[in-house]
């Protein structure tokens, strides 16, 4: 299976964990056979759109990478940390930048069953301060829900699976290596 891991945090520091569980998924991915290509927000410079003509208009050959890298994939791998509740700003500004119409909704579409990405499944893994169950039930997943409703099924990715992990800043070396060891399994079965 051709992969697309998109390590969504902004700060290329290698000692984030986000990053290490990129590697990990990408890693077991290798491992398995699979082919995979990788995406660092964190090295790419593409600014937020601040009109509906620039979301119109053809993209940089900056943006125009990334779309091919979402066109040969067949499954979307998406790691971001849970910043201000919600995805980070840079992860936001790619994800305007590439989702433009003409490539990942036809032009003036109005259906909801537009997308032109279909045929593609994906997976998003989010860090976050707070436990994982807090974040899922009392908060219900908000932002996740609105990234994968608004954005992810919108272009057609489907299944949409999660992976959640809590209080990151307060975990031991075990507790790590027990999230890179599951998303090694998870890359191992394309997942």
């Amino acid at each position: 299976m051709r992969i697309l891991i998109l390590d969504g945090h902004p700060d290329p520091d290698p000692a984030r964990l986000v990053h290490a569980l990129a590697d990990a998924y990408a890693a077991g991915a290798t491992a398995a056979g699979h082919e995979v290509a990788r995406l660092d927000v964190a090295r790419l410079d593409l600014p937020p759109l601040r009109s509906a003509a620039a979301w119109e208009a053809e993209p940089a050959a900056a943006v125009a990478a990334v779309q091919a890298a979402f066109t040969a994939a067949q499954h979307v791998v998406i790691l971001y940390p849970l910043w201000l509740g919600d995805i980070p700003a840079a992860l936001k500004a790619l994800f305007e930048q590439v989702m433009r119409p003409g490539f990942a909704i036809p032009r003036g579409a109005r259906g909801l069953d537009a997308g032109l990405l279909r045929g593609r499944s994906a997976r998003v893994v989010v860090t976050m301060g707070m436990p994982a169950l807090l974040y899922r039930l009392f908060f219900r997943a908000h932002s996740l829900r609105s990234l994968e409703r608004n954005l992810l099924r919108f272009v057609g990715l489907k299944p949409v699976r999660w992976t959640l992990l809590g209080n990151v800043a307060g975990a031991d070396a075990a507790k790590r290596a027990g999230w890179l060891e599951r998303l090694r399994r998870l890359g191992a079965e394309a997942a």
